[in-house]
């Protein structure tokens, strides 16, 4: 056998190798192809091509190299298996071949897997990942996953991640026989009575941890693996997608996720968030089908938090903010405070003002709400309009929209709204006399309280006519129409003689009504309201005599101008001399 080198093989274009013909050609059969198919085409002796794809690369190329060179013999580790598994099957060097060929060996090899140990398992997946999809093809994958499964079926309760969370009429044995894909994989291993009593007790432990941590003891192995892997085991278990019904598999995948978010943080060069688009709308099917019997709502906002770094399917999203809008009012002002999610902050604003907005409405439209739970919610929004009111990007038509999402029966006071008003013309300086009139009408004056009002009075930002009207509703507050009764009695018979030296007659309607003097609570109330209204009438007729002196001015002007145009001065043609 020659020892010449005439041949040259570039593989992915990472690396050259200079090979004898004869050599690879009696261990390959797809190298034997492609030499006689290059020496048809150049008719030269010595041959070079290049090989694109090559799973494993050069490194995986120059394994098959020395196992050709050492005449089929190999060693095989744990380290190499997946490189040499998928170059043996791409290079077609199988039985046909060889009686003694490297598919043989590395099958062989495989058989053994179930007696590996758990990072065994995870060191020969985690070298699958650069070619991933050969590995899947081959079946390689699916042969790793399955040993994966079944060591986590080994010291683990198996009937907490494919058992469904709201099912309990089937077994969780039968359940494992039935639908486990790695149900005989465990059943092959064989076990004796010592291998049973410590994995009973690493059960007892595991169990204890996941119980303890609220997390299993596999979750941050498996989330050192790839997207692609991790979505490979759920579609293994028939959980992926809408068909996740498992608790301990959501908890999982929401685990991963925010190591996922962690790490590209620190390492921008890992895997794109495009690649966890199905492992995040898998997570999140599971959610809304556990829904408030496993997720606190303070624990439902951080899951939106979560997933929103990644992005989120429309349905899912929309599912999502059903769930946590009909538990509102268990929220915290912190979890409404969500980033906006927007690159041009300038347009948005720093929170999520329409998320917030929608879910609240749909609160507002839950089955069976109680107005206790509805005055709950109005003041947590009144907390967050004070939260967002300073920001200078948030835009009039979303403060107003958050104002008014509620109806008013939601609110026992309104002085929660008009202090965020108060600060968001405040941060605002610039809005126009409109602007601040349509701001005022998210306020229901009746319910403002004497002292915001007399605030609101005072306050230089508050339009005067906002300040009248909410004075004058002051006073209806205190007003009380008189029945019909009442009318009758007052149209149709005298008015009751009473000595009314010492009281004070106050006309109501069509009534009278006599105040007598232990009422001295509402007469000094009556007496703020009339002294406000006093100053703002005067503030009102100083404006309209303003108004009619300019007025005046005006037409004084006016009749100058015409006068002058009308003088025969200026009517008078010009004589040409």
């Amino acid at each position: 056998m020659s020892d010449q080198c005439d041949l040259q093989i570039n593989v992915n274009g990472q690396q050259t190798f200079f090979l004898n013909q004869e050599i690879v050609s009696t261990f390959s059969k797809k190298l034997r192809k492609m030499i006689k198919q290059e020496k048809k085409i150049t008719q030269m002796k010595n041959v070079a091509f290049i090989i694109e794809d090559f799973p494993g690369g050069s490194n995986g190329f120059e394994l098959v190299a020395r196992y050709c060179y050492n005449f089929g013999t190999i060693h095989i580790t744990v380290e190499n298996i997946s490189n040499l598994y998928c170059a043996s099957v791409y290079l077609g060097m199988t039985h046909k071949i060889s009686s003694f060929n490297l598919v043989k060996q590395v099958e062989t090899f495989l058989e053994g897997m179930f007696d590996w140990s758990w990072s065994d398992v995870l060191i020969s997946i985690r070298n699958c990942e650069p070619f991933f999809g050969y590995a899947d093809s081959s079946g390689l994958i699916e042969k790793l996953i399955t040993t994966l499964l079944a060591k986590i079926a080994q010291n683990s309760d198996i009937s907490l991640i494919l058992s469904s969370y709201s099912s309990s009429s089937s077994s969780p044995e039968s359940t494992m026989l039935t639908s486990n894909p790695f149900a005989r994989s465990n059943s092959s291993v064989k076990t004796t009575p010592e291998d049973k009593r410590k994995r009973l007790s690493s059960t007892s432990n595991h169990s204890s941890t996941t119980n303890n941590n609220n997390k299993a003891w596999w979750f941050d192995d498996l989330s050192t693996l790839s997207p692609w892997v991790i979505e490979r085991v759920i579609r293994t278990l028939g959980a992926y997608g809408s068909d996740n019904n498992s608790l301990l598999l959501t908890k999982f995948l929401l685990h991963n996720l925010k190591i996922a978010l962690q790490s590209k943080k620190t390492s921008p060069t890992n895997y794109p968030k495009s690649d966890y688009t199905g492992l995040v709308d898998t997570a999140i099917y599971g959610v809304i089908l556990m829904g408030k019997t496993a997720f606190s709502c303070r624990a439902l906002f951080g899951v939106l938090r979560l997933v929103s770094g990644f992005g989120l399917s429309k349905v899912c999203r929309t599912g999502l903010e059903k769930l946590i809008g009909s538990m509102l009012d268990s929220a915290k002002l912190d979890d409404l405070l969500m980033s906006a999610q927007t690159e041009n902050e300038t347009d948005q604003g720093v929170y999520d003002v329409n998320l917030v907005v929608g879910l609240i409405r749909v609160f507002v439209q839950c089955d069976g709400l109680s107005l206790e739970r509805l005055i709950t919610v109005g003041k947590l929004v009144d907390q967050y309009l004070a939260e967002i009111a300073p920001d200078h990007n948030l835009k009039i038509s979303k403060f107003i929209r958050v104002a008014q999402s509620l109806p008013d029966l939601a609110r026992d006071c309104f002085d929660g709204v008009y202090r965020a008003i108060d600060i968001y013309l405040e941060s605002h300086p610039n809005l126009s006399f409109e602007e601040r009139s349509r701001l005022c009408r998210c306020l229901n004056y009746q319910k403002l309280s004497l002292e915001a009002c007399k605030d609101l009075a005072k306050n230089p930002r508050i339009p005067p006519r906002v300040a009248v009207q909410a004075l004058a509703s002051q006073k209806q507050v205190n007003y009380e129409p008189p029945t019909k009764a009442d009318q009758l009695d007052y149209y149709y018979h005298e008015s009751p003689t009473k000595n009314t030296k010492d009281s004070q007659m106050v006309l109501y309607g069509n009534q009278e009504h006599v105040q007598d003097e232990h009422d001295d609570t509402l007469s000094e109330v009556s007496q703020d309201v009339k002294v406000n209204i006093q100053r703002m009438q005067c503030r009102v007729s100083e404006l309209e005599k303003l108004c009619k002196e300019m007025k005046g001015q005006m037409s004084k002007l006016v009749r100058n101008n015409t006068k002058t145009l009308n003088s025969p001065t200026t009517n008078r043609s010009h004589r040409l001399c």
